[in-house]
């Protein structure tokens, strides 16, 4: 048995995790056999990452090739032929390699008797793929690759940028650094780079931010061991800079895993009083730890609920609160694809009040005249305008710090990023201040 038909088979075990478990791909890649070379756990995750990233684009060819619809009890068999379809339209796999292969995992999955059905729908689609074009252009799930529930949102919040957000959505994304301060410079980074022949360029909008040309492991970046850089996405390397850090301050990083923004506020202001980190899962906040190992920093980890602070919190208010808020992700979907498949539709009320909780349980952390900065990863104003003017209305001592920048989109109350080819993520920033108590 062939270590590729074990791969095929592995990937549609997994996908099929996540399309009927609901379970991530970041969840389930982590932990596989060890008997996996490292060229056969790439070709994983470029399979399980394909699939997601191009799903319903796959599926809409799979409708139209199917004579029937496949039944409940068959995901698996709709994963193999993702796959096969995956491989035969975005891979350099040899087309007979790719259909021999995925019909053979077949017998891994013991789903024999689908066998013929797979290369029979496979060599269709080599066939009459341009003569299925003129139909499948008119799908909007075949052209952009999205569940119908969020083009839907995003076409009604974004009617001028919806087609290009889900265009960089598609696209993988670029692997971004950020300079350690304490340590180097940008320019200085940027020639260590050139010197270890590593291509890159400076981000625009981060002082700190430098973008490769191609992807590189962490071993082959000069330094990384020894904290002169990171690996964070220009958008997120924002935040420090927005939370105006000054000496003698205490500052709260709420939501901190895996703590890039905690780092990045101990390297751009080494004389905080104090900055605690806190983070609900106890798995993602080992990441803190590591992350502030590398770089030799020092910060308060604390495992706890943001939503509450009577859990946790020692009554040492803060002059600055930075709330990475959880979210719907739908401005990182490059990075995970699966993304396209966990999420629904009704997830998105249930995250703004959970978001809107968050923000009122940490405000009386806040003193006078303090900030509080709330980030998300999302492209939707349910999650980043409409939040943010909920809380404007219930809190009286809440008003907004305008953000004066050269990115994003200007908003009501704060500023709106969307995924760029080639460039930063889809974010949203919002700045509040606490406003004196009347005396």
């Amino acid at each position: 048995m062939s270590k590729h038909l074990n791969l095929r088979a592995h990937a549609t075990r997994l996908l099929t995790s996540v399309v009927k478990n609901q379970l991530s791909l970041a969840s389930l890649l982590p932990y596989q056999p060890d008997s996996l070379s490292v060229q056969d756990q790439a070709l994983l995750q470029e399979l399980c990452f394909g699939v997601c990233r191009w799903y319903q684009r796959l599926s809409a060819q799979i409708d139209m090739l199917l004579d029937k619809p496949l039944k409940a009890k068959d995901t698996d068999v709709k994963i193999l032929l993702l796959l096969g379809l995956y491989q035969l339209e975005f891979t350099r796999i040899p087309s007979h390699a790719a259909i021999s292969e995925t019909v053979q995992a077949c017998k891994q999955l013991k789903k024999a008797s689908a066998s013929g059905l797979i290369n029979a729908i496979l060599r269709r689609s080599q066939r009459e793929k341009e003569s299925m074009l003129d139909s499948l252009n008119k799908k909007t799930d075949y052209l952009y690759s999205h569940p119908y529930w969020l083009i839907k949102r995003l076409k009604q919040a974004w009617p001028e940028h919806w087609q290009d957000i889900c265009a960089a959505n598609n696209e993988r994304a670029p692997m971004s650094l950020r300079v350690n301060a304490q340590r180097n410079s940008r320019d200085n980074y940027l020639q260590q780079l050139s010197d270890a022949g590593i291509k890159a360029n400076s981000c625009p909008y981060s002082d700190y931010g430098i973008s490769l040309e191609k992807p590189a492991n962490v071993e082959t970046l000069p330094g990384f061991g020894d904290g002169l850089c990171s690996v964070q996405d220009e958008a997120a390397q924002l935040a420090a800079t927005l939370l105006q850090l000054e000496p003698g301050q205490h500052v709260l990083d709420a939501c901190a895993a895996p703590g890039g923004k905690t780092c990045h506020l101990l390297e751009l202001e080494p004389q905080l009083a104090s900055l605690t980190a806190l983070e609900l899962d106890a798995e993602r906040a080992k990441r803190i730890h590591q992350n502030l190992n590398r770089l030799q920093l020092n910060a308060n980890v604390i495992e706890g609920d943001a939503s509450q602070p009577d859990q946790w919190w020692d009554k040492q208010s803060y002059d600055r609160i930075l709330l990475d808020a959880p979210c719907s992700a739908t401005g990182v979907i490059r990075r995970h694809p699966d993304i396209k498949l966990l999420r629904r539709d009704e997830d998105i009320a249930a995250l703004a009040e959970l978001q809107l909780q968050i923000l009122h349980a940490l405000w009386s952390l806040l003193k006078p005249h303090g900030i509080l900065l709330y980030a998300t990863c999302s492209v939707l104003p349910d999650e980043n305008e409409q939040v943010i003017a909920a809380f404007l209305e219930q809190q009286g001592d809440a008003e907004i710090l305008p953000i004066e920048a050269t990115w994003g989109i200007t908003g009501d109350a704060g500023r709106q990023l969307f995924p760029q080819l080639q460039g930063h993520d889809g974010f949203y920033y919002a700045r509040i201040q606490k406003r004196a108590a009347k005396s």
